[in-house]
């Protein structure tokens, strides 16, 4: 078969490529990183996953503002799971960046809260990776409060350019990687695809 893509060629698997030896885990870390489209919807596909599995849910974005009602809110709302949005919209938009800060810390405390509280069996923290980059909230204290979660809470963190130190402590880590987008062909965003 040859890919379309790049022209090589590709066989279906015949061996089977699952590793020796696999173990079932209490929780995971997932972290979705890079600089392409998707890495918080590939989180809210897990979201439905969880809640198709009877799992509370909590949401904290840290960037999209609680204004802006966007379309996994509203479902995610309609579906049972605690949402909090602490971000006040992009910082380019911003009047007051000490602000910003300010109210991302804030939600920072509330996000450990959560963490720490166990009634979840997934917390979502969309956007986590900019906090952390931008030096607004200190990456060990997100480390730390990842790790020392209680042992039945899985965490998403997205963004991009995750810190190696959120990296290492991850089971998982998915890079999007920017191929193409409508944005950079002046197109923009479009409700129902892009929020």
């Amino acid at each position: 078969m040859t890919d379309q893509t790049d022209g090589t060629t590709t066989e279906a698997l015949t061996d089977d490529p699952r590793p020796d030896g696999l173990r079932s885990a209490t929780s995971l870390v997932l972290v979705n990183t890079g600089n392409g489209k998707g890495k918080s919807s590939a989180a809210f596909g897990v979201m439905l996953r969880a809640l198709a599995a009877d799992w509370q849910v909590a949401v904290a974005q840290f960037i999209k503002s609680s204004d802006w009602k966007v379309g996994e809110e509203r479902m995610g709302r309609q579906l049972g799971v605690e949402w909090h949005a602490f971000g006040d919209g992009f910082t380019w938009d911003s009047d007051d960046l000490d602000q910003d800060i300010a109210h991302a810390r804030a939600g920072w405390e509330t996000a450990t809260r959560l963490i720490a509280a166990g009634a979840h069996q997934l917390i979502i923290l969309d956007e986590l990776t900019y906090l952390c980059t931008w030096g607004w909230i200190d990456v060990a204290d997100v480390v730390a409060a990842i790790v020392d979660r209680p042992e039945h809470v899985n965490v998403i963190v997205t963004g991009r350019d995750a810190p190696a130190e959120l990296i290492d402590i991850a089971d998982t880590v998915t890079e999007m990687t920017e191929v193409k987008h409508a944005y950079q062909q002046g197109i923009r965003a479009k409700r129902g695809i892009d929020y």
